[in-house]
């Protein structure tokens, strides 16, 4: 599909646009300048920046998602068997993630310096039970070549090597375990988006409009959408044969105004969060991983704690948490109205459901808004005994918004994305958090292949997108060989010696 097929050629006609100018619909956007340049797509982004939301350096984790450390990734079944199927999925997926940049990088397109570091991911429990399960994980993960380099430790010395701050001023007589791997990553996905944006924006075929909101949209005809837009105060409306709904929490709400049969199902959880953040220097030069822990029994996945490492504006910091909360905001930047004008006679029932049943959830919210400061310290001091209050502050992270679905059952509530796409492939939307941009390669093209942009030409696409993000690799029948071609690949364009 070009250009070509709008038969005006006028300036109120695009092939695509894209909706939001975060990590999601910037990928999206690098993905079909890359492999469809002659297309016609615009980006259009509420605020004056991109990656200013969900995308924003202090707005998630900045971890590189390759569940190399989140125990929530590897739950135990009723039986007791560990999970690992979700593990496997989320590693490949940023594998997928790392092999593009690799591919890009090597060709001079971006600049990995502005956005990645690797550092180690470490998983920390104590308590018998809960060191028998990492032992358990351990064992388990091991099995598969995306984890063979995983490291196992119940050495109180030697986990201080690793993580010095996490024993210090704890009892060398507790047991406690870690596992380690090397090659994780920090990202900051901000600056990962500026980059893919300022490679698109060379595109002559591509415009970015900032300060320019989705207003409204509807379906004009089997192969045209009509998007209201404001930019500034000024109203006008433009034309598509396509739709991508990548704007965070307020995805669910575009979603519903399309009236697509899809989105009948859907409803929001607008969930808030909160940072400890430490500056001091001799704090930050002690530590250099990102250290998970394991969540209470009965928590929800989100309540996971880490210690992570960040570089955020070529600045090293601490970022400790985060601290869930709640607000009726879909997004930082938004309307404490977003989740009551989510609320649809086809979705109440689902979201009451979910509300019903979750009451540990509630709960949970509450009392983690309730908190103080040094009640957050105190939480801190199970990861780190020698924090100081003094030496740490808050600050407010991103919003996230969990899926609401009805199923069978009722309403349930969903952890991690969704896309959404119509039967015709002429609107795609992303629905859900974490692990999110770590996997967002994956994800978008998964979101193209099934679009109306690929509707002519598939074969051809799908392997034009194989090369760009695998070149010189074929898909080996013995996924073991392949993924291990894939990391030594990886790692000697990133400069990266296990």
């Amino acid at each position: 599909m070009t250009s070509s097929k709008n038969p005006t050629n006028d300036n109120n006609y695009f092939d695509a646009v894209l909706v939001g100018a975060g990590i999601m619909s910037s990928t999206l956007a690098l993905l079909i300048s890359e492999v469809l340049p002659d297309i016609k797509f615009l980006i259009i982004e509420k605020l004056n920046a991109p990656g200013s939301e969900s995308t924003g350096a202090f707005n998630n984790a900045g971890t590189g998602h390759a569940a190399n450390c989140e125990l929530n990734y590897t739950p135990l079944d009723k039986k007791g068997n560990l999970k690992i199927d979700k593990a496997l999925s989320i590693n490949r997926s940023f594998e997928t993630s790392m092999s593009l940049w690799a591919s890009l990088y090597e060709a001079g397109k971006i600049d990995i310096k502005k956005f990645l570091k690797f550092i180690p991911h470490i998983s920390f429990v104590s308590g018998q039970d809960n060191i028998s399960f990492l032992k358990k994980r351990f064992k388990k993960m091991t099995e598969n070549p995306e984890f063979i380099d995983m490291e196992f430790s119940t050495s109180f010395d030697e986990i201080s090597s690793w993580a010095p701050l996490i024993t210090k001023d704890r009892n060398p007589s507790t047991q406690i375990a870690a596992t380690r791997i090397g090659r994780g990553t920090d990202i900051n996905f901000e600056a990962l988006t500026k980059e893919y944006l300022s490679l698109v924006s060379l595109n002559k075929n591509v415009e970015i409009r900032y300060k320019t909101e989705l207003v409204d949209l509807k379906k004009i005809d089997k192969k045209q959408w009509e998007l209201e837009i404001s930019s500034e105060g000024r109203k006008n409306s433009i034309r598509t044969g396509y739709v991508f709904l990548g704007a965070g929490g307020k995805t669910i709400n575009y979603l519903q105004k399309s009236k697509i049969p899809e989105a009948k199902s859907y409803g929001g959880f607008p969930v808030s969060g909160k940072w400890l953040i430490c500056e001091k220097k001799d704090l930050t030069e002690k530590h250099n991983s990102k250290v998970y822990g394991k969540a209470d029994i009965g928590s929800p996945p989100m309540s996971v704690p880490h210690l992570d490492t960040r570089w955020i504006d070529n600045k090293k910091l601490l970022l400790y948490g985060p601290f869930a909360g709640f607000t009726t905001k879909f997004l930082k930047q938004s309307s404490y109205f977003d989740l009551f004008s989510s609320i649809k006679k086809n979705n109440i029932f689902s979201m009451l459901d979910v509300g019903f049943k979750n009451n540990d959830l509630i709960n949970y919210l509450i009392s983690q808004s309730l908190k103080n400061h040094n009640s957050r310290v105190d939480n801190l001091k199970n990861m780190m005994p020698s924090a100081n209050p003094s030496d740490w502050y808050l600050k407010n992270a991103g919003q996230r918004v969990q899926i609401i679905k009805k199923t069978e059952g009722g309403g349930s509530l969903k952890f991690g994305t969704e896309i959404v796409n119509s039967s015709d492939g002429s609107l795609s939307a992303l629905l859900g958090a974490s692990p999110g941009a770590s996997t967002a390669v994956s994800i978008m093209v998964e979101v193209l292949e099934k679009s109306v942009l690929f509707l002519n030409d598939k074969h051809n696409l799908k392997k034009k997108i194989n090369d760009l993000i695998h070149p010189e690799l074929s898909v080996s029948e013995n996924y073991s060989t392949f993924i291990k071609e894939i990391k030594k690949r990886n790692n000697s364009i990133f400069g990266f010696h296990p």
